[in-house]
């Protein structure tokens, strides 16, 4: 399992080991006593529910990061382009829309607007 970002709290790689661990475990406890098998059953089926967390909650933080990083992008064109519009620029928009443009959220032909 790839590392996660650095701001997430939880150590993804200690769980997926803990996990890991505890499905053998119960594994062992399953051959040696089959009269509990249902309950073998239901353990294994929780504990192969946690890659899957472990997943989303990777997805999740990587969005987080990114959705972060294009935030404070977004502000630092912003602060550019009110600098730029004090300064008395010809085009102190530029930095806006060169950032917009950056993160994809306008059609390629419009970028460039005078």
């Amino acid at each position: 399992m790839p590392d996660a970002p650095h701001h997430t709290n939880i150590n993804l790689q200690g769980v997926t080991t803990t996990n890991d661990a505890a499905r053998h475990i119960v594994a062992g406890f399953a051959d040696a006593m089959p009269a509990l098998a249902d309950t073998w059953r239901f353990l294994l089926d929780a504990l192969n529910d946690v890659p899957l967390l472990v997943a989303e909650v990777s997805r999740l933080s990587t969005e987080l990061y990114t959705t972060r990083l294009d935030q404070a992008n977004l502000h630092a064109a912003a602060r550019a382009t009110l600098a730029a519009h004090h300064d008395g620029e010809a085009d102190p928009l530029l930095y806006l829309r060169d950032e917009v443009h950056a993160q994809a959220s306008l059609p390629p032909d419009s970028a460039r607007r005078a």
